[in-house]
């Protein structure tokens, strides 16, 4: 995952930087424990010093995603107040500039939930329904009379579009950012009686 602050990442982050970039160009079962070594500088069986498995690493990777996603959402939510509008602004911005800092987890995240174990699946799972709540949350803090089941399908949807930016990032960073942004305000402005239009 990447580092913080200018703080060299660790050996295990390198790893999992590197497997989620052969993941998402190979595929899991693509990839071997040797590619990711040969990846990272030291032989595939030295990985086993850092994880027990390929499957592991994958678990680890995973989870590391959605707690990231979770924990920045919330975060978002909190620093905006009682001001719904904000919160959702600030909620599509972080996950816009998430999918596009990290495009490979996107893509290794979306591909590879079946290629867990059951332990990690339903970890992964409860995290990710937990994110998808502080969204549905926030859309019916914007506009109450939404009821749940639209405002999770809009939740939804507009993570289709913005976790498309592997397959569709073709402007600048700063440009692609503003365009999701806006598209993704935009499809929720759909929703009655929303005022979202970005500050």
């Amino acid at each position: 995952m990447p580092a913080t602050d200018g703080v060299k990442p660790s050996r295990r982050d390198q790893i999992l930087d590197a497997a989620a970039e052969l993941f998402a160009r190979h595929g899991f079962h693509g990839v071997g424990i040797d590619d990711i070594g040969a990846a990272v500088g030291i032989s595939g069986p030295a990985l086993y010093r850092h994880f027990k498995s390929k499957d592991a690493m994958l678990g680890e990777m995973l989870t590391a995603i959605s707690d990231r996603l979770l924990d920045g959402g919330l975060g978002r939510v909190a620093a905006a107040g009682d001001d719904a509008a904000a919160a959702l602004r600030d909620l599509v911005r972080w996950h816009v500039d998430f999918a596009l800092d990290d495009p490979a987890l996107i893509t290794v995240q979306i591909r590879n939930l079946a290629n867990l174990t059951d332990p990690d699946r339903r970890r992964v799972r409860a995290l990710q329904r937990r994110y998808v709540e502080v969204w549905v949350e926030t859309i019916r803090r914007t506009a109450p009379e939404v009821d749940e089941p639209t405002a999770r399908a809009a939740a939804h949807a507009v993570f289709g579009l913005i976790n498309s930016t592997p397959h569709s990032a073709h402007l600048d960073r700063d440009q692609m950012a503003s365009l999701l942004s806006g598209m993704a305000l935009a499809a929720l402005t759909g929703l009655p009686s929303t005022d979202l239009t970005p500050a």
